[in-house]
Order: C-alpha cells, then sequence, then structure tokens
C-alpha cells in the first residue's frame, strides 16, 4: 500500500463538473489500495476575485486580514471535494491548513512553511479516509492565517508529502507533462518522460510556469518523487503517464541539454563609471535588497583605468522602477550614468549532461550568431546557460536552439 498525494490546480477543479472528475480520479488510486490525501487550489479565477474585493475595500490592506480573505477559494474547493468523494461512497473529510496543522512563517502573504504535524492525519489516512487539504495556507504562531504565494499549493502538495513519507506527489494540471520547451513557440517541443530535480528547480526558476519553484527546492531537498500531469487525460498517477521529477541517478539516459526555457519579465539595467573600488559591488546591490529587488544575472567589465568599471545587472521588469528609484537615490553612485532597457528576454539551455560534455556554449553562441541575433548579457553554471536578448527575437531564438540541441527529435 502506498501514499500518494494527489493535487489539483485551479483549472482541474474550475467548476462542479471538473471537481467530480477529479474526485473519480482520486476513486481511481483508492481503489488500487493506496491511501489518498487530495490538495486542491481555488477554483480557477476565484482567487482573483478575492484579491479584486480587498483592492476595492484599501489599496493598504492588513494583510493578515487580506489572507483570511483570499485563503477561503481553497476552502470552497475542498469542502466541494469531499462532497464528490462521498457522492462516489468513499470516506472523505476536507481540511484546513490550521487543522492539520501547517505552521506558517509570519510573513503575511508570502509565508513560508516551517513544520507540519501530520500525525492526526495519518490515523485518518490509515483508516481508509481521503483527506482533502485546501492548499496554499497555514497558521502562525499567533493563530492566524498565513498564505504562501501565488503557486503555494504546489509547495503545500511537497511539504505534506513529505511530511506524510508519501511516495510520490502528483501534480495534476492543464498540461500533460514537462516539455522541452513551450509548444506554442515550437511545433516540435516534446514531453519529457523524466527529468532531474535540478533540471526542473532550473527551468521553474527560469520562466516555466509548470511547478511552483519553492515546490521543486523542497521536493529535492526531500526526495520526494513529483509527477506532472493532465487532469483532463484518462489516465491517473499511478500509471505514470507525465513527467516524473526524480534524483539523477533515477535517469537511465542523460540529455547533454533538456529543455531551452525563457522569461520574458526581465529588464537590463547598466550603470556607467562607477568606481572601481572595493565594495562598490556591495553599495550597489545592498541598497536594492533593501527595497526589495531581486537581482538576477550581473556582469562587470574589466576595469581599463582601474578607477572606474561598468556593471549590467537583470531584474523582473515589474521591479524595474524600484530599482531605479533606488540607483538614483545611492550617494554612492553620483556621476555615474544609469540605462535601463525592459524590452529584452532572458533564454536559457538547461540539462545535467552540461557537466561532461564539451562545446554547449559554443553551439548555443553559434546558433543565435547565424540568426544574427546578438547577445546582451551571458550567465552560466554547471547546467544551465543563460542570455539576454532583444524581445523581439524570442520566438527565432528558442526554435533555433530547440532545433541545434536535437530537442526536435527527442524521445
Amino acid at each position: 500500500m502506498s501514499i500518494i498525494v494527489m493535487k489539483f490546480g485551479g483549472t482541474s477543479v474550475a467548476d462542479t463538473e471538473r471537481i467530480q472528475r477529479a474526485a473519480s480520479k482520486v476513486a481511481r488510486e483508492v481503489a488500487l489500495g493506496n491511501q489518498v490525501a487530495v490538495i486542491v487550489s481555488a477554483m480557477s479565477g476565484v482567487t482573483n476575485k478575492l484579491v479584486a474585493y480587498c483592492d476595492e475595500i484599501s489599496p493598504k490592506y492588513d494583510k493578515r486580514e487580506y489572507d483570511a480573505v483570499v485563503s477561503s477559494g481553497e476552502n470552497i474547493t475542498a469542502g466541494l471535494m469531499a462532497m464528490a468523494l462521498q457522492e462516489l461512497e468513499i470516506d472523505a473529510r476536507s481540511w484546513q491548513g490550521w487543522q492539520v496543522p501547517i505552521l506558517c512563517s509570519e510573513a503575511h502573504g508570502k509565508a513560508r512553511i516551517e513544520d507540519i504535524d501530520a500525525s492526526k492525519m495519518l490515523r485518518h489516512l490509515g483508516r481508509g479516509q481521503v483527506a482533502v487539504l485546501a492548499g496554499f495556507q497555514g497558521v502562525t504562531e499567533r493563530e492566524r492565517i498565513a498564505t504562501l504565494g501565488r503557486g503555494g499549493s504546489d509547495t503545500t502538495a511537497v511539504a505534506l508529502a513529505a511530511a506524510l513519507g508519501a511516495d510520490r506527489c502528483d501534480i495534476y494540471t492543464d498540461v500533460d507533462g514537462v516539455y522541452t520547451t513551450d509548444p506554442r513557440i515550437a511545433k516540435a517541443a516534446r514531453k519529457i518522460n523524466k527529468i532531474s530535480y535540478e533540471e526542473m528547480l532550473e527551468l521553474a526558476s527560469l520562466g516555466a510556469k509548470v511547478l511552483q519553484t519553492r515546490s521543486v527546492e523542497m521536493a529535492y531537498k526531500r526526495d520526494i518523487p513529483i509527477q506532472v500531469l493532465s487532469s483532463f487525460d484518462e489516465a491517473i498517477g499511478s500509471d505514470l503517464p507525465g513527467t516524473l521529477v526524480t534524483r539523477e541517478e533515477d535517469i537511465m539516459e542523460k540529455h547533454v541539454v533538456n529543455g531551452v526555457a525563457y522569461a520574458k519579465d526581465a529588464a537590463k539595467i547598466t550603470l556607467f563609471n562607477i568606481p572601481d573600488t572595493p565594495g562598490i559591488a556591495a553599495e550597489v546591490f545592498g541598497p536594492l535588497t533593501d527595497a526589495e529587488v531581486n537581482v538576477d544575472m550581473i556582469v562587470q567589465n574589466v576595469s581599463e583605468d582601474g578607477k572606474v568599471t561598468d556593471i549590467t545587472f537583470t531584474v523582473p521588469e515589474n521591479e524595474l522602477e524600484a530599482a531605479l528609484q533606488s540607483l538614483n537615490a545611492n550617494e554612492k553612485l553620483k556621476g555615474a550614468e544609469i540605462r535601463s532597457n525592459a524590452d529584452v528576454v532572458k533564454i536559457s539551455v538547461v540539462g545535467i549532461g552540461m557537466v561532461s560534455h564539451a562545446g554547449v556554449a559554443q553551439t548555443m553562441f553559434r546558433t543565435l550568431a547565424d540568426k544574427s541575433i546578438n547577445i546582451q548579457v551571458i550567465a552560466t553554471s554547471e547546467i544551465k546557460i543563460s542570455v539576454i536578448i532583444d524581445k523581439e527575437y524570442l520566438e527565432l531564438a528558442v526554435r533555433a536552439l530547440h532545433t541545434a540541441y536535437g530537442l526536435d527529435a527527442y524521445n
């Protein structure tokens, strides 16, 4: 007997008909003799409505009350899912985060899970009852509801899987797995059967929207296999029809590059003629951190005269204004020229096979050069190469790189 965690996203529970469809999948897992815990998101569009209500009442709302409001969407879905299962003659009950309990930090709206006491839920599972848990939420030490940020139900699912000692965490969504790139851009994109935690973490952080980054990070740390699969296909998780995110050593065939990802929301900032002195980087990026600006790729040019240098870095486009305000207010940068460009995109190739293969970067650079695409910034890691290019070349670059690394014929 296995313990399986099944998570259904907003599109998978968008209405009562889809909730009933999801419940039928749960019933099939139960029929196989598995103990099942279900995590549900709010019905599609509900969270946006709840956020809008908060904005209408007050643009400067109390974040604790905001969490109390927006978490209610998941509570509704959990109750409806439990009802749907009961209609299938399956013993089921709904759970809210505080009932488990899922203990979270005090950072309302973006809380982090600190601990889960799953002992009570395990007793219910042992009696054959299906637990239906509202995702995206927990409770603080002050007994206030806290939410985990958008996509937080994925994190709830993986965290609960770890606490329960689950054999697998199935993430049901509107796609049937993780693809080598966005199929809307490259028709030759192929579904990946198995991918390592490291690769999935890079792809999630680089713009792939299939899994929330924190959920992959947690699965990696706790060694919880995750399967991404479609709630609209007939197969269930135990049929293993989707993409399995697992340990590198569990993957027999390691491709040099497993995926091409992109992030449209990047913006580039360049600081010209800043003092080339020890500590200048801390003087630049410290205030940006204080302003809660997330800095990504950083390149510092070699100083020609030993006096001044240039630094280029990227930030999310929606944080560009905050970044520029911080830089313009920085006394250490008086006299420096600051230029920004939001009309850029980050393209990345990812693969654990890069570690043991030479020439991966050269293939990327040559492919882009052949398409007359200029590279503005380059950043690398053991399993990733990222570049910044003009946004107008996004689709051309993705398709060209997908072909260059042999992903068109991926199997």
